[in-house]
């Protein structure tokens, strides 16, 4: 990767408590280019202005550039058409929609839900609520040791009976790579509809759902270079016009009445009240900052980064490594002996180097791997090779540290 890139991210070049900032918790949120945050900066500045409504100058200038975002997000993903694309909050808010709307609806006692144990919650959370409501069962496709998916447990766990298959392609926990696009077809010779948490892997990888034909497909866009508070849900057009919205009130509506209302057409009537222009805006500047470096050389790079940062790591005593050997993306999560996570993120902090504790809001997970919690680095496109060394150094002096207790 082309060490200028890192130049573009402003926040990278600090110290944190005395020390160069090295972060890797990019699974978390990843840090944002000079361009995004100048794009919002310049909406915010000559064109803010409220979208759809006025006929004004700013209000031309604003609809532009959020419809103009929403061209980009379609574009990205190689969607059909804009009107797939639903401007949410993050992937949290795409697939509650889904879950609220479309498996509400379609759902009943004796139906099931197929998810995995490793979802994040917000892929896993949403199925319980429409479970209890509906009288749908959940069940869960099994993991191998090392926590990948065999395609012949799909097989026999997604029936006639599954509505919803709800799975993440890629893994915040494991950084493992799911078949989303074989288990798309079982799910879709089985009558299901299968949703895609792509939280992990748009910005990571090159995304296609027309070729995956996942039927949902949920981004944030916070992770791949983008503003907070922005995502986005891609529904197949059939589907989401079968949708009611769950959100009600202005700029989603045709014609409201004393009594009755309709709706506008997509992908509007999912989109009430002010959009969150300013941030469309930044995560189409978001998509142009990673297109110009290439979807492929962000895979390559990352890829070359896990498995230096997995060998690395293996040299250290003690230290577990969860997941397989071999990684498709910059995930790597760990445990440090006996030493609690917690303990092990705040040395390393005083060394100025970030990353994640905890149980990634996977708790299934964690006791699927019979831990409480454990410590996680994520790597993006601005890590280098210097950056493992750095934290591989002072996982070693946390180890001195800790003494017995690794």
């Amino acid at each position: 990767m082309n060490p200028s890139i890192r130049e573009q991210f402003p926040i990278l070049h600090q110290e944190i408590n005395g020390h160069p900032l090295v972060y890797l918790d990019s699974a978390a949120t990843s840090q944002k280019p000079r361009a995004v945050i100048d794009a919002v900066k310049h909406y915010y500045e000559y064109e803010n202005s409220n979208v759809h409504r006025g006929v004004h100058t700013l209000g031309s200038r604003a609809t532009d550039a959020y419809e103009g975002a929403r061209e980009k997000v379609a574009k990205f993903i190689n969607a059909r058409r804009t009107q797939e694309i639903i401007f949410t909050r993050g992937t949290t808010t795409a697939l509650n929609l889904v879950a609220s709307s479309y498996a509400r609806a379609n759902c009943k006692e004796g139906d099931e839900i197929v998810l995995t144990q490793m979802e994040h919650h917000s892929n896993l959370i949403p199925w319980q609520q429409v479970a209890k409501e509906t009288g749908a069962t959940l069940k869960y496709i099994p993991l191998q040791p090392d926590g990948h998916i065999e395609l012949s447990d799909v097989e026999q766990t997604i029936t006639n009976k599954t509505k919803v298959v709800a799975i993440a392609y890629v893994s915040n926990v494991m950084g493992l790579v799911h078949p989303v696009k074989q288990i798309a077809e079982i799910a879709h010779r089985n009558g299901a509809v299968i949703v895609v948490d792509g939280a992990q892997s748009t910005p990571h990888m090159k995304v296609d759902v027309q070729d995956l034909d996942c039927d949902f497909y949920a981004l944030s866009g916070h992770k791949m270079c983008g503003p907070t508070g922005i995502g986005a849900l891609y529904g197949k057009k059939a589907l989401l016009e079968s949708m009611e919205p769950i959100e009600f009130g202005g700029e989603m509506i045709n014609d409201v009445g004393l009594y009755d209302s309709n709706w506008k057409e997509l992908p509007w009537k999912f989109e009430g009240g002010t959009p969150i222009i300013a941030g469309a805006v930044g995560l189409g500047a978001a998509i142009d900052f990673l297109e110009q470096i290439g979807m492929d050389e962000i895979a390559h790079h990352e890829g070359v980064l896990a498995a230096y940062a997995t060998e690395r790591l293996s040299e250290i005593d003690g230290l577990s490594i969860y997941g397989p050997a071999k990684r498709h993306v910059g995930v790597v999560t760990f445990n440090l002996g006996d030493v609690h996570p917690h303990d092990v993120a705040t040395v390393l902090d005083a060394s100025g180097i970030a990353i994640r504790a905890g149980h990634h809001c996977c708790q299934p997970l964690m006791r699927w791997l019979e831990v409480s919690s454990t410590a996680r680095a994520s790597f993006y496109l601005y890590n280098n090779e210097q950056d493992v060394d750095r934290l591989v150094s002072a996982l070693i002096q946390t180890k001195e540290y800790f003494g017995d207790a690794t």
